[in-house]
């Protein structure tokens, strides 16, 4: 068994890699590591939709249980829900069963501690290498020193969908919305929470039966948001992923507005608001050349983290940055909690446009994006970061650089799963950077292939 955590939990296809056997497992190991100072801790589980996620809840439950902690099961809600109500709940961690964005067949695993953030990496290590060493660490403990499922509250799901309406301060009562819920765990709360403000909304994506998470729908799927904007006249459209912890937005002329276009326009308003201590927003490597000039633009700095919501979080807490996120949607608006949510954003997203009286198009259209044009390079895994000091790429890269002269730019990458070095590019010819990229990685992979 190789390494079990990844970016974000533990994934796999349910009951063939993410077996119930592990799921025992990581609430043994999850539960003893995150409640070592607690005689009975407290542990909070929610999920998505998915078919698989009854299963892995009961077996995960199971090893909480076995070691003397105490299970509240929420049911299906988000994952940022799970992030606030640990505490709420005043629980010593949360689990979250989900796959985010994947196809039904997959599901994971991810914990937060009684803070609401995820886990660090040494956290991740201690709980995988009890797994993989098969260290018994309840000793099998009997009588009454087992744990039990504890009733939650009928109003777990009211608890985070006030705590959503209260971040939101500008009326939007008659705002025609399209909300796509991904048949997934926004299905419910989404809709709650807009109807409770006020807003005239239609909702698709939420008739989850087990199968259909994810299913040509949601912020990976927005072409049905697209047309329904298109065809209600709807002022925005909404989208989330499985686990609603993204966000993508549809503009009233049914063209999408990405998770770059999204922190620039909600960065806008929180500058204005005064809400962006040291006028810094967090983001990505791979965050757009347009994002850059236009938070430029607003007398802003950006700070650049590696791909991954986890390494955007780690840097807005040595900043204090309170604004960063992903071109895939994920936000984190660390001024209101912490981790990204979808519906949050979209909240958010909502407000910033709202206050400056114009349509969403006339906004997204001032964010200039680039096109983007990605291709793999197919090199030995020994090698995949050896290309930094080789003169003949170093020399090749800086051609590139001065070929697009503040038009562009080149970002190479070593893929952290697979034997590939990515190589993008960004600027304003299609043709002419998908003609630089592919060079460049032929070149990568003679070299180191």
């Amino acid at each position: 068994m190789g390494r079990l955590f990844g970016t974000d939990g533990v994934r796999g296809i349910a009951n063939s890699e993410l077996t119930p056997e592990l799921a025992f497992k990581l609430g043994k190991a999850g539960a003893h590591v995150l409640s070592k100072d607690v005689k009975r801790p407290v542990v909070l589980i929610g999920k998505d939709t998915r078919l698989s996620g009854d299963m892995l809840e009961d077996a995960l439950s199971a090893g909480i249980l076995a070691v003397g902690g105490n299970v509240i099961k929420v049911g299906v809600l988000p994952t940022p829900a799970i992030a606030y109500l640990v505490k709420a709940y005043r629980a010593d961690a949360g689990v979250v069963i989900s796959a985010s964005h994947n196809p039904f067949e997959y599901n994971g695993i991810k914990f937060f501690n009684g803070e609401g953030f995820k886990l660090d990496d040494d956290i991740e290590n201690e709980i995988e290498d009890i797994i993989l060493r098969d260290i018994d660490v309840n000793s099998h403990i009997t009588g009454d020193r087992l744990g039990r499922c504890l009733e939650a509250d009928d109003d777990a799901m009211d608890k985070y969908a006030d705590f959503l309406k209260s971040t939101i301060q500008t009326d939007i009562s008659g705002v025609k919305l399209v909300l796509d819920c991904a048949n997934g765990a926004a299905y419910k709360v989404a809709q709650k929470v807009y109807e409770d403000l006020g807003a005239d909304i239609t909702v698709i994506g939420n008739k989850p039966d087990g199968t259909n998470i994810n299913d040509s729908c949601g912020s990976t799927h927005p072409e049905k948001l697209q047309e329904e904007v298109i065809r209600q006249g709807a002022f925005l459209g909404l989208a989330y992923d499985g686990d609603a912890d993204r966000l993508i937005a549809v503009d009233e002329k049914g063209r999408i507005i990405d998770g770059d276009k999204l922190i620039c326009i909600c960065a806008r308003m929180m500058k204005d608001k005064g809400q962006l201590p040291g006028d810094l927003v967090t983001a990505t490597v791979m965050s757009n050349l347009g994002f850059h000039k236009y938070i430029e633009s607003l007398g802003l700095k950006t700070q650049v983290t590696s791909v991954g919501d986890r390494y955007v979080l780690e840097s807005m807490l040595k900043t204090g940055g309170m604004i960063g996120g992903e071109q895939s949607g994920h936000i984190i608006f660390l001024n209101h909690t912490t981790t990204g949510d979808g519906i949050l954003s979209s909240l958010q997203l909502l407000q910033a446009v709202l206050l400056t009286g114009r349509k969403p198009s006339e906004l997204s259209d001032e964010i200039e994006i680039f096109p983007q044009v990605l291709k793999n390079a197919r090199v030995k895994n020994e090698n995949k970061n050896k290309y930094m000091e080789d003169e003949d790429i170093k020399g090749a890269i800086a051609k590139i650089e001065e070929d697009l002269k503040g038009t562009g730019r080149v970002l190479i990458r070593p893929s952290g799963t697979e034997p590939l070095v990515r190589v993008m590019l960004e600027g304003q010819d299609v043709e002419h950077i998908t003609k630089l990229a592919e060079d460049l990685a032929v070149l990568l992979t003679k070299r180191f292939g």
